[in-house]
């Protein structure tokens, strides 16, 4: 399977966290997991799509920042994703922010 768009920035995301978070796959694209828990993945276009507090992913689509993520017919509270932008820097930059928020949600939540 060809590497999904943006798995360059993902791997350059991915060296900002410590030794607990690591590699992983949602829906066959790579993505950061802690204690076992997907936080932050690539969308088939090259979005990254990202687990948030609910309160918190309304507040960024609200603003434009972030898009919601539907599964099917559902429409997911805690996910949302995140639109690259000409300037890779600047995508770089918003993804950096917002994974650190993601990484310190889910691994704050109690395990399955």
């Amino acid at each position: 399977m060809p590497e999904p768009p943006n798995a360059d920035l993902l791997d350059r995301l991915a060296e900002d966290f410590p030794h607990d978070v690591t590699l992983g796959t949602m829906f066959r694209s790579p993505g950061l997991r802690v204690g076992g828990r997907i936080f932050a993945f690539l969308g088939h276009g090259g979005e990254l799509i990202l687990k948030l507090p609910a309160d918190r992913a309304h507040e960024l689509v609200t603003a434009g920042t972030a898009q919601r993520v539907t599964m099917g017919t559902r429409t997911m509270r805690e996910w949302i994703e995140l639109p690259t932008r000409p300037d890779r820097d600047a995508t770089l930059t918003l993804w950096r922010t917002l994974a650190h928020e993601a990484h310190q949600y889910v691994n704050s939540l109690p395990a399955p």
